[in-house]
């Protein structure tokens, strides 16, 4: 389809360059690697060592919830269900909800234990009633994280207790965590729970930014002597919504300050704007030797640009779409690409398709078209 690709269209927003106060350059932490991502618009704002494979500690467990989380949706498991806790299960080492061995506990229960308390010994037990054992829901964690796109991440355990061949980056965490509150939207909320009871005892969040923060409302924190202090958190002030990870601190308050510093330095220096809605015309693009000589465009997604603040008036549109595009044309077929430029550089590109189907045309249609294409 594309033989040869060339800017078909160019808009530029009405309104000339203009003078805007500069904005500070990212921050500098004491962090082995962070990530500041814009939930809506996907992109990263500001970033050190993303792509750096680093052990995730419990960081690890948003994965565990997704999968839950996933089988909730698909109707596989229900929240007032049992799960019985296997001897394996009770014994996992470290954090704990403190569940009994050959007890049976709600799947709600075991769910908030894990995403409140961080507790190993309720991941294992869910790891254990969703794939059998946790070694074949390490092989299903895996692979959700090639569906959401994690590039440099692999998974060995339900938990993130240390292992050699467990690691992931700050910026796979960045695209989970945009993955999980896009697709769970309502279970994302148990997130928030700033305490949990269980077994007459009770215990607080680890995500100490919950209780420093109203804007926030999860997600995870993380621990080992090799992964150091993790955390990846979301805030939400307005419309906007941030997320922001950071690996590998050296303190439990260096981990809050850096969180807190990446989320304040996005809220305040950037700005986000909803280009198009998904299936809304922009607008009609040629077409050879179809039943119509053109076909209506739009984006297959919403799309958004996150800049830095005031920049609106300096965005440029950029349409490519193949010089010779000829039908037949399906609806929903990509035709072509959305460029977003800001001072001359793409910041952002999504994909152009097709609003409606354009049929092959009569012969008489294809033999002109065919010599108005040689023109």
């Amino acid at each position: 389809m594309f033989k040869y690709l060339y800017p078909f269209i160019i808009v530029i927003t009405i309104g000339n360059l203009t003078f805007a106060s500069p904005i500070p350059p990212a921050p500098n932490l004491n962090v082995k690697a962070y990530v500041l991502m814009d939930f809506d618009s996907g992109m990263i704002l500001a970033s050190s060592n993303k792509d750096l494979t680093l052990p995730p500690a419990s960081i690890t467990k948003m994965m565990t919830a997704y999968l839950a989380f996933t089988e909730l949706n698909e109707n596989n498991v229900s929240l007032s269900e049992d799960i019985l806790v296997s001897k394996k299960a009770w014994k996992t080492g470290g954090s704990k909800m403190f569940i009994e061995v050959g007890k049976k506990i709600k799947f709600k229960d075991i769910l908030q234990g894990v995403i409140t308390v961080s507790g190993n010994d309720a991941s294992v037990a869910l790891a254990e009633h969703i794939s059998g054992d946790e070694n074949t829901f390490a092989i299903y964690m895996n692979q959700m994280a090639k569906n959401i796109g994690l590039v440099n991440t692999n998974y060995t355990n339900a938990t993130g207790l240390p292992n050699d061949s467990l690691y992931t980056t700050a910026e796979d965490i960045a695209l989970l965590s945009r993955s999980l509150i896009s697709n769970f939207p309502d279970l994302y909320k148990l997130y928030s729970t700033k305490s949990f009871k269980f077994n007459d005892i009770k215990q607080y969040s680890r995500n100490k930014l919950l209780f420093i923060d109203d804007n926030v409302d999860g997600i995870k924190t993380g621990f080992t002597n090799a992964a150091g202090y993790c955390l990846a958190s979301s805030a939400k002030r307005g419309n906007r919504r941030l997320i922001a990870v950071v690996m590998g601190a050296p303190t439990p308050d260096i981990r809050i300050q850096s969180s807190r510093t990446l989320l304040e330095y996005g809220f305040r220096f950037f700005e986000t704007h909803e280009l198009f809605k998904k299936d809304t015309e922009i607008s009609k693009a040629r077409v050879y030797g179809g039943d119509k000589s053109e076909v209506k465009f739009g984006v297959n997604q919403d799309s958004s640009v996150t800049i830095p603040r005031r920049q609106k008036k300096n965005m440029k549109y950029q349409y490519v779409i193949d010089k010779q595009l000829t039908a037949p044309i399906n609806q929903n077929e990509t035709i072509g690409f959305m460029h977003i430029k800001l001072n001359g550089e793409i910041i952002q590109t999504y994909k152009l398709t097709a609003l409606e189907s354009v049929k092959q045309g009569s012969l008489y249609r294809r033999t002109v078209d065919s010599l108005l294409m040689d023109l």
